[in-house]
């Protein structure tokens, strides 16, 4: 086969490591800044990214399979939650500055439903990367993305409870952390 061509292994696993070096390097300069959970977060994208990057060769191979077909269903759900949760945050939360520095309690929309919309929206592009081709390796690193997402909120809740008080408390007493309904 011509180099360069899909059925060309040489090339692939060094333009993903080199993908996926670049993409974390870039990444890295989110870390800038005052808030503790961006180290925690940048380290959720870096495994999403590593889990996207171990599995691209897989990502349109058999489009219409059962396991294909709930990971696009994740995928997209990836990107609802994420495009949702930054809208609102920038609609209603009167930020004061970044996105991040909402000055209002924002409780309509997805965040109906969960508390955190975005790191939900990392767990869910995770499973739908995982599965398009399972392994020990990107089971690792989904359950990176997870706990690191997870780490994140955590810190992020913390701050809430000091900034909204009682209104927070009684907000994650009615909603999930990243999935409606269940978690």
């Amino acid at each position: 086969s011509l180099a360069g061509s899909p059925g060309d292994t040489r090339h692939g696993p060094m333009l993903r490591l080199a993908i996926f070096v670049l993409a974390s390097a870039l990444l890295a300069l989110t870390l800038r800044g005052h808030h503790a959970h961006r180290f925690y977060r940048y380290f959720a994208f870096v495994s999403l990214i590593g889990l996207a990057s171990l599995n691209a060769d897989a990502w349109f191979r058999d489009p219409v399979s059962p396991r294909q077909l709930a990971s696009w269903a994740l995928l997209a759900c990836s990107i609802v939650f994420a495009e949702e949760g930054f809208r609102l945050l920038r609609r209603s939360g009167a930020p004061a500055g970044g996105f991040e520095d909402t000055t209002r309690l924002v409780t309509d929309g997805v965040y109906r439903y969960v508390r955190h919309p975005m790191y939900a929206s990392l767990i869910f592009g995770g499973a739908g990367a995982f599965l398009k081709r399972p392994s020990l390796v990107a089971l690792a690193l989904l359950l990176l993305v997870g706990l690191f997402s997870f780490a994140t909120a955590r810190i992020e809740e913390r701050g809430s409870v000091e900034k909204f008080g009682e209104p927070y408390r009684a907000y994650q007493e009615k909603t999930k952390w990243f999935i409606p309904f269940l978690v």
